[in-house]
């Protein structure tokens, strides 16, 4: 299979290509291999392939034999490195799957490669000093994001139609919105973090994906979700399949816009034009759309506070783990400035204020709840600026502490990571490209707790009438290999 022909196909049709027996998972495998092969020099989006092996792929899946890679955080795959984008782990591997690895694996997927991330998913930038700099396939000056960049960048890009991805505070919907992608952060218990993990973060992180179309992201949500034996907690089933979600048609919906973040942090002019744009999108088709007042019940910089101390508290620990079972010194030989800043910080964090953080946890998570009475979902910019240059996160960041780092990350995002802690779900939707630099701009979708399903119904509904589709990244440009 030719790759112009391989990236015109979504997840779920190249499965339905292998169910026809019009082609093999193999040869997709291969079409996959050499898109990562013309590209991947000029984004830097996987750090690592492997070969080709022989096992049967399970059949009978809507994403059977569909070629896939997974992030380098957050799961393990037999026999593989997982090195969380940091010296610290690197060389680390990995001795038995996760359960989400198994899940990947009945559900068909062929995968062949890690992606890139951040130092420990520490940054809403991928530019760890392990693998270098992730370049967004738009315009490889800029930023892919992150912490999922490596995934919004190879998705984008064409080498896979869905990746593995992960979301403490907005990883999966600042890669989209950056990479013009889909990318759902589900509800917190909706997919295990076992059997290593009862939760990531105090349950601020989930597994997901990013996807080139909604049904890929709903048709990788099916085969992933529930509950396996030890979670702490779980999100209850959903009515019907995602998969089944997406063709239906939301209904009118009462939809409470957000524009300017929570922290004073101004939505810039591109990013409010398309949100603007968006509000008419859903008016003409039929929903109800008006500004809404969002609290968060806390202020902000208390928010950021907790939030500091919960991040650093996890991160101390978890490297102080990685620290001792790889023999390995905690300095700037192993992490990099802001990570270790924020690791020394985390060694300060006291039982009472970790407590305390939680405890404001509780307060931002019942606020969000309750604005969900009263709306059915509430609109925002994904992040309030477009794709920034590389290397704008790392300026100045060697004087910070771990307080400055996490300041720094949520103000460059700050509507992502309260849904993160409210445990709801949100999606990041691909609507348009600025008129001024063709860039993808993505806008934010957050409901009510286990509420995918009116999510899905509305991304596919959006997904019709969106004048966003057939665009080709930069990096494709002048490539007779291309789209």
């Amino acid at each position: 299979m030719r790759i112009a022909e391989y990236v015109s196909f979504d997840g779920v049709g190249l499965a339905e290509l292998v169910a026809r027996g019009e082609v093999t998972p193999a040869e997709l495998e291969a079409a996959a291999r050499e898109a990562a092969r013309v590209v991947n020099p000029r984004i830097n989006a996987i750090v690592e392939t492997w070969p080709a092996d022989d096992e049967p792929v399970p059949g009978g899946t809507p994403l059977a034999g569909v070629p896939f890679l997974i992030k380098d955080i957050g799961l393990t795959m037999a026999g593989r490195r997982m090195e969380l984008g940091s010296r610290l782990a690197a060389g680390n591997v990995a001795g038995a799957d996760s359960s989400l690895m198994r899940r990947f694996r009945r559900a068909g997927l062929v995968t062949f490669g890690r992606t890139a991330t951040p130092e420990m998913a520490f940054s809403n930038t991928t530019e760890p000093l392990l693998y270098g700099a992730t370049r967004n396939p738009w315009n490889p000056e800029l930023s892919a994001g992150g912490s999922s960049g490596g995934a919004g960048a190879a998705v984008a890009a064409g080498v896979v139609p869905i990746a593995h991805a992960t979301d403490a505070a907005g990883s999966i919907r600042v890669p989209a919105a950056y990479n013009g992608l889909f990318g759902l952060k589900p509800t917190r218990g909706r997919v295990s973090m076992g059997p290593h993990f009862d939760e990531v973060f105090n349950g601020l992180a989930v597994h997901g994906g990013v996807s080139r179309t909604v049904r890929d992201s709903a048709a990788l949500l099916d085969r992933i979700r529930g509950p396996e034996p030890g979670d702490p907690y779980f999100a209850q089933e959903p009515s019907r399949p995602y998969a089944e979600e997406v063709t239906r048609p939301p209904g009118p919906l009462r939809i409470g816009v957000l524009t300017q973040a929570w922290g004073g942090r101004r939505t810039t002019a591109p990013v409010a034009d398309a949100l603007s744009r968006t509000v008419r999108l859903l008016e003409s088709l039929g929903h109800r759309v008006e500004e809404a007042e969002v609290g968060l019940g806390a202020d902000w910089e208390e928010f950021v506070l907790a939030s500091a101390r919960q991040w650093t508290a996890n991160l101390t620990a978890s490297v102080d783990a990685l620290a001792a079972a790889l023999g390995r010194p905690v300095d700037s030989s192993t992490l990099e400035p802001p990570i270790l800043a924020s690791y020394h910080y985390g060694q300060r964090v006291s039982g009472a204020q970790f407590v305390t953080a939680l405890e404001i946890r509780n307060r931002v998570a019942r606020s969000l709840a309750r604005y969900f009475d009263a709306y059915d979902l509430l609109l925002t910019p994904t992040v309030p600026e477009l794709p920034v240059p590389l290397g704008t996160h790392a300026e100045g960041a060697e004087a910070l502490d771990g307080l400055g780092w996490l300041r720094r990350l949520f103000d460059l995002s700050p509507f992502t990571a309260p849904f993160n802690v409210a445990g709801t779900p949100a999606m990041s939707v691909p609507v348009t490209a600025d008129a001024g630099t063709g860039l993808p701009v993505g806008v934010q979708f957050a409901a009510g707790y286990g509420r995918e399903g009116r999510l899905f119904r509305l991304a596919g509904q959006l997904e019709q009438a969106s004048p966003w589709s057939g665009r080709t990244p930069q990096v494709w440009a002048g490539n007779h290999t291309g789209h």
